[in-house]
């Protein structure tokens, strides 16, 4: 059972949680952020901590002074930190830094060398940044999905016994951004592995939740390549992180080259530098790395069965509450229980209500923030939308003229660890409200403008953002 002391104690570590933000009335009100999956609010240990190393500042290696021989000593720390937060093996594996998930993703889809019987499996639950790098490396294989939204690992075994020792790669994502659900990322490494295919996980979702341990290279669970972002682990300062083994990257010439990827340089030759200089070009993201290692930190010290138990605690009371209102039509897991293989993440939709009518009215008429949409996984939410080709060709032909009218879409809520029940019960409160209203025939629009061309509802009330922060 988690105790009201850790609510107050994790939401101290917190910035901006007494930010007020307008709404249409005139009022201000407390945010309250329900959009973590797409971005999580720094630790304020992490953006003190950062103050301070700004004071000791500077370029990292080969330089002389005490400042750059400092600043090379706190940023090859914080690869080594991450190693040990993945449990990952130093000899035979490597952290390179990167801006986020999605280069990561595609720095290693342009290093893999994939021959042309040769075939890539991802799914249909991805997130774009896992479906579209692979598109340019030949035949890709999506695994289905069940109704319930889950992957399909019959389906997985059965492409992987088809195409035995020819699949180069299975791309998959550790939890959906969309549903919250967790992926088995082990079963599938282990089965990925048992077909002789190597296993990536894009771990971006799933990392601020569950621990992940990538096991050591000879074991059958061996998570091979992973990748995530620092924006969704409390450290919002624009690193992202790859774990891979060294042999990966070690022939290749880097996809960026220039400035810190080399040893040696002659008009004729070049002679790359070791990993991760190699693939690390140019002046590196310093700060951000030493704020992911600072975040870590402050996870470690919180500890995770207090994290995942705040999570749950509050995704259960959510769920069951939703559960209660005819009106919602949820699109996750609908057990009384939220199980283990579940993430603080809903999806849902207002019966009758457009979704970006329900979002824009939760920010603009009660100060929640949450995200609406496709979520950068259009696959998936034909899926769950029951959305069959036809109807999405005919979105896609709508998309390519500019009318983003009726476009499909879900609202998502996405828990921090330092939500609290105060919020929720405040959203389900705005959420029968809505639908009150609704009910009665108010025109819930009339303070807003559809958008065509992005297919979104916006407040019809400018707002001066200089008032709030000058930039």
């Amino acid at each position: 059972m988690i105790s009201k002391s850790f609510f107050k104690k994790i939401r101290k570590e917190i910035i901006g949680l007494n930010k007020k933000v307008p709404l249409l009335d005139g009022r201000h009100r407390k945010y309250i952020n329900l959009d973590n999956g797409a971005s999580t609010p720094s630790f304020r240990q992490v953006f003190s901590k950062m103050r301070e190393f700004l004071n000791w500042y500077s370029n990292v290696h080969r330089g002389s002074g005490f400042k750059s021989r400092l600043s090379t000593e706190v940023y090859d720390k914080s690869h080594s930190l991450v190693f040990e937060f993945l449990n990952g093996n130093f000899d035979d594996n490597t952290i390179i830094f990167v801006k986020n998930a999605t280069e990561g993703i595609n720095k290693i889809a342009n290093t893999l060398e994939v021959k042309e019987d040769e075939i890539i499996i991802s799914s249909l639950m991805e997130h774009h940044s896992n479906i579209l790098p692979w598109r340019k490396k030949g035949k890709l294989l999506y695994v289905g999905l069940t109704d319930e939204g889950r992957l399909d690992l019959e389906d997985l075994e059965s492409k992987l016994k088809e195409h035995r020792d020819k699949v180069k790669l299975v791309a998959i994502s550790g939890a959906s951004n969309v549903t919250g659900i967790i992926n088995p990322i082990y079963k599938i490494a282990k089965l990925s592995h048992q077909y002789g295919a190597k296993i990536l996980v894009d771990a971006a979702q799933l990392i601020p939740h569950r621990q992940i341990d990538v096991k050591s290279n000879d074991h059958p669970e061996h998570i091979d390549l992973l990748v995530f972002s620092a924006h969704k682990l409390y450290a919002p300062f624009g690193t992202g992180v790859i774990f891979a083994p060294k042999k990966f990257f070690k022939d290749n010439e880097p996809d960026y080259s220039g400035g810190g990827t080399v040893k040696v340089v002659t008009l004729e030759d070049v002679i790359w530098a070791n990993l991760p200089d190699k693939e690390e070009a140019g002046t590196p993201n310093i700060v951000g790395a030493f704020a992911l290692s600072e975040s870590i930190k402050t996870l470690n010290r919180l500890g995770w069965d207090n994290i995942i138990g705040a999570e749950s605690l509050l995704t259960d009371y959510t769920l069951r509450q939703l559960q209660k209102i005819p009106q919602v039509q949820l699109y996750c897991n609908m057990d009384k229980k939220v199980p283990q293989d579940h993430l603080a993440v809903i999806p849902f939709n207002i019966k009758g209500i457009d979704h970006s009518l329900v979002a824009a009215i939760l920010a603009d008429e009660y100060g929640i923030g949450v995200r609406n949409g496709c979520f950068c996984a259009h696959p998936y939410i034909n899926h769950l939308l029951d959305i069959g080709p036809d109807e999405a060709e005919e979105f896609k032909e709508r998309a390519f003229k500019g009318d983003y009218s009726d476009k499909p879409g879900l609202v998502r809520i996405s828990f921090g660890c330092y939500n609290n029940l105060h919020e929720v019960k405040y959203l389900i409160k705005a959420i029968k409200e809505i639908i009150a209203r609704h009910k009665k025939g108010e025109d819930l629009s009339s303070n807003y403008k559809f958008d065509e061309n992005k297919g979104e509802y916006k407040s019809v009330n400018k707002i001066d953002f200089n008032r709030y922060f000058k930039f």
